[in-house]
């Protein structure tokens, strides 16, 4: 991560992310989708151990 000044501010941003950026829109795209995918997924499973939990119970 790194810290990086924008017009409203300071703001973290992942070292990957950043050199998407700067190989194009096309990558810079292409690992938010993947980024995107991967949270989701994260967050699939999260609820799913979760909701699992809860019918232990």
């Amino acid at each position: 991560m790194r810290l990086i000044v924008t017009k409203t501010g300071k703001r973290w941003r992942c070292v990957r992310s950043i050199e998407a950026t700067q190989r194009g829109p096309e990558a810079r795209e292409a690992y938010g989708r993947q980024v995107s995918e991967m949270n989701k997924a994260e967050s699939r499973a999260r609820a799913q151990r979760l909701n699992n939990l809860l019918q232990e119970k």
